[in-house]
């Protein structure tokens, strides 16, 4: 009797504690549903919606890659490299409402890229999701003939047995600015050439894909613009409202992708605004809190954090409709939301720090988290997955 009564409450206690995993891995506040294997296209397109779901938790099948497998991880993503030892973040999986989201495949995506040249221009976040892109095809293939070059704003990963090159050029504002250096290039008082793009378009003029984004860096209340030469005294300046310096930035790339980009070769795309989790007052925390020590997603359907100001989305979407109209297609990929509900997915403390913490900095982790940028393997991941399937849709 008594080895009965031991069984069945270790019955009750594993039970009780698959109630509890179940509940914990559910990213919405409705009743948990079963993934089926159904594909439902989208609404007019045709194509699926990859941008409405859920994140679900999948030990099996995640992360896509191991971290120490990629040879040119960044040290700005390697949080496990640099101590983070919950590796959750790593194993969760979008799963898009009605459809599922292709697997990524980097054998053919590299023979798709054979003797062809994609670049990623813009941010910080978009050197991010390009790392990841990066390990997502270098884990893909066995050999060693690959490398990685820089040169300037460009860095290239070369992949020398399909001929192809995988890049990333710096250009956070994508017009010109004072913070174009690759490296030094956090200025106070930040100043764009609003109408002038040649200067950074003339190194991506003859890419197979492109792939754009810029937002964090117009994140301020205004933004001086210069109508004349950073290398001549006499440019006149103006500081006008950010929205509206981002809406002259936007317009100039869009002239120059009309005038200029072969419309038989190129594929284009723009990646919505990628997520910061600064402030966890909004997501039901205590003020003051961020994303140091967050270890789950957000469970709240439909959560919008205040860093992300449709605004700008805006901006993108109604250009991009105005060159569809041209006959000039850019597909727009809306990372924003799916992003949104990742607080654990920011590298936080665990990233190499560039200039030595301070006394008061060690004493409160908050202060110097990164809640920006993201861990590698991640949620990126998830944009370059995203990414492939409209590739080859």
């Amino acid at each position: 009797m008594k080895i009965r009564s031991q069984f069945n409450s270790l019955v009750v206690l594993l039970f009780g504690f698959l109630l509890f995993l179940a509940a914990s891995l559910r990213v919405r506040n409705s009743n948990w549903k079963a993934i089926t294997e159904k594909i439902v296209s989208g609404e007019n397109s045709g194509e699926c919606d990859f941008f409405s779901g859920q994140w679900v938790y999948d030990d099996m099948s995640y992360p896509l890659y191991r971290e120490r497998q990629c040879r040119f991880m960044s040290d700005q993503s390697a949080c496990e490299k640099f101590g983070r030892s919950d590796l959750v973040y790593q194993k969760w999986r979008w799963q898009p409402d009605g459809c599922n989201l292709p697997r990524f495949d980097g054998a053919r995506l590299l023979e798709k890229l054979r003797g062809k040249r994609m670049v990623f221009v813009g941010d910080s976040l978009n050197r991010n999701q390009w790392v990841s892109m990066v390990c997502l095809l270098d884990t893909s293939t066995d050999g060693s003939n690959k490398a990685m070059e820089t040169h300037g704003n460009l860095m290239s990963f070369k992949l020398k047995d399909f001929n192809a090159s995988v890049d990333f050029y710096w250009s956070p504002l994508l017009v010109e600015s004072n913070s174009d250096h690759p490296v030094l290039h956090r200025v106070p008082d930040r100043i764009v050439r609003a109408h002038s793009i040649e200067k950074h378009a003339k190194h991506w003029t003859e890419a197979d894909i492109l792939v754009f984004n810029t937002y964090l860096w117009w994140r301020r209340r205004n933004m001086k613009v210069l109508w004349g030469s950073f290398k001549e005294d006499d440019g006149v300046y103006k500081e006008i409202d950010s929205i509206r310096g981002y809406e002259l930035a936007i317009k100039a790339w869009s002239d120059w992708l009309e005038f200029h980009i072969n419309r038989t070769k190129t594929e284009l795309f723009f990646m919505s605004m990628s997520p910061t989790h600064s402030s966890g007052d909004e997501w039901g925390t205590e003020s003051g809190h961020n994303c140091y020590n967050e270890t789950l997603p957000i469970l709240q359907d439909g959560y919008w954090g205040e860093g992300s100001d449709p605004r700008y989305m805006h901006v993108v979407e109604t250009t991009i409709q105005e060159l569809k109209e041209k006959g000039l297609h850019v597909k727009f990929l809306n990372i924003t939301q799916l992003s949104e509900y990742r607080k654990d997915g920011h590298p936080s403390v665990f990233r190499k720090q560039w200039d030595p913490l301070t006394e008061e900095q060690l004493k409160n982790p908050s202060s110097y988290a990164d809640c920006i940028h993201w861990c590698l393997p991640g949620v990126p991941d998830v944009w370059n997955q995203i990414l492939f399937a409209h590739i080859f849709s």
